[in-house]
């Protein structure tokens, strides 16, 4: 059985993996103003398609289909993978002066979950890859 610990290592797998994917499209007008326009209902569906995605490589990469006794660390990894992703957009944009956070509130947190999508699966893949 693999070491399915969670430790420094992850966490900066999880980073440079968010961060690679968060940079070029934090970048881009077009997310901009995809987060802009999007509705709450489509911000939801960003959302729950992001959790299913890191759901299902976690489940079949990182765990290898075999979460029985580890449901707890599988709900875990997806979580702060999640949050790590969440934390690593905010920054990159707030580096671009393109997180209103005090004076726009829900357009940051709409850009954020809009970029995520993309970086949480890059952050994922990028930490279950050692994981073999």
């Amino acid at each position: 059985m693999r070491n399915l610990r969670f430790n420094t290592e992850d966490i900066s797998q999880l980073i440079i993996g968010a961060f690679a994917l968060c940079v070029p499209i934090s970048f881009s007008q077009e997310a901009w103003d995809i987060a802009q326009t999007l509705p709450t209902l489509n911000l939801s569906l960003l959302i729950f398609l992001t959790v299913c995605f890191l759901s299902i490589y976690t489940y079949g990469s990182i765990f290898q289909t075999n979460i029985k006794s580890r449901v707890f660390i599988f709900i875990f990894r997806i979580f702060i993978a999640y949050f790590i992703t969440i934390l690593v957009v905010s920054l990159t944009l707030f580096a671009l002066n393109k997180l209103p956070l005090f004076t726009d509130t829900l357009l940051a947190i709409k850009r954020i979950i809009v970029i995520s999508m993309p970086a949480s699966i890059g952050a994922i893949i990028v930490d279950g890859l050692d994981k073999e």
